[in-house]
């Protein structure tokens, strides 16, 4: 993490948020087509989530194993128990798109944004200021606008939703508060946990996905097209530069940062759908679109002039007036000095 901070200038900061983005984008579009029907039909979301991690973890070795980067020590417990968070996070998610309506299933990921700030709050005592809160709302009412359609509940579907958005939150707040912990960088700790999470994945995806599709992935590996390889090569190449920046931004920023701006995503998986795919966009969708948009730009600014606000906080605490120095002189010259050799005072 000092690492990271040393180095973090704007342009690599932009340079980040850049690399998620466009990894993003990328990987929805990759697997939109190799998940589809009109694709490749690959149905196993969890498997192909443990193949993801295995290709990282494997990127993460053999940077380890050249020396282009070191291997930082983080307790095994904490590793394991990030990895349970984040596992969980992966496999609520499916299910909560299984059991819910897309209408529900994006607000149960709107909520996201609302309940790090209140984690954050809870676990690290970290406040908001007027701006930074105003501007969070106005983000999640122009997604929400463009993203919500049908809003069906039911329990299992609820209850899903909401082990999905604590996992979530918690993990990507965990991602933060470990690189600051253990001052170790983000692909140092990507490197550590992504095998963990491989191996867990590999091993239960496939049952998950069985469930979830009712399809046998080794059924489906049986009549595997070259077309379905290079989809799943090219997902999880992307993949690697997607963990790398997620931990990257969460690093440099914050959870929330990461929320809020990380919906720019949705923007662009929206005009791409429309470009690429010839998905319908109305007029709502631009509206909701321009709206979040807006609040992500009064985001910025807000947490820009937060920091600018709490640097003169802290200079003016550090700094004393001629005033204060003048009475520090004076009683500075009214206490004896002691001479600790010979204990006495002159």
């Amino acid at each position: 993490m000092e690492r990271d901070k040393k180095s973090s200038s704007p342009v690599s900061d932009v340079g980040a948020w850049a690399m998620n983005i466009i990894s993003s984008v990328g990987i929805i579009m990759a697997n939109k087509q190799l998940m589809s029907a009109n694709g490749y039909a690959f149905t196993f979301a969890t498997t192909l989530t443990g193949f993801h991690f295995a290709v990282t973890a494997l990127v993460g070795f053999v940077s380890n194993s050249t020396g282009y980067t070191a291997s930082m020590h983080v307790p095994l417990w904490e590793l394991l128990w990030f990895s349970i968070v984040a596992n969980m996070s992966i496999a609520a998610m499916n299910f909560s798109l299984m059991l819910n309506s897309v209408g529900f299933y994006q607000i149960s990921k709107l909520s996201m944004i609302p309940v790090v700030c209140v984690m954050e709050w809870i676990l690290h005592n970290k406040h908001y200021s007027k701006e930074v809160k105003w501007s969070v709302v106005v983000v999640v009412i122009g997604v929400g606008v463009c993203t919500v359609t049908d809003v069906k509940i039911n329990a299992k579907g609820f209850l899903c939703a909401c082990v999905a958005v604590l996992a979530t939150s918690l993990q990507q707040i965990s991602i933060g508060s470990l690189q600051k912990k253990y001052s170790v960088g983000a692909f140092e700790l990507l490197s550590k946990t992504a095998p963990i999470q491989a191996i867990s994945l590999l091993v239960l995806g496939p049952f998950i996905d069985y469930y979830l599709s009712g399809n046998l992935i080794s059924d489906y590996i049986k009549s595997i097209t070259s077309g379905a390889i290079v989809f799943i090569l090219l997902s999880c190449s992307l993949a690697v530069f997607c963990n790398i920046s997620q931990y990257l931004c969460i690093g440099r920023f914050s959870a929330v940062s990461f929320q809020v701006l990380g919906h720019m995503k949705t923007v662009c998986v929206l005009t791409l759908g429309w470009v690429l795919f010839d998905s319908q966009l109305t007029l709502k969708n631009i509206l909701g679109m321009l709206v979040a948009i807006a609040g992500m730009i009064i985001y910025s600014w807000a947490v820009e002039a937060e920091k600018a606000s709490s640097k003169v906080t802290t200079h003016t605490k550090h700094s004393l007036t001629e005033e204060e120095l003048n009475l520090l002189k004076e009683g500075l010259e009214n206490i004896p000095i002691k001479d600790y050799e010979l204990g006495e005072s002159k």
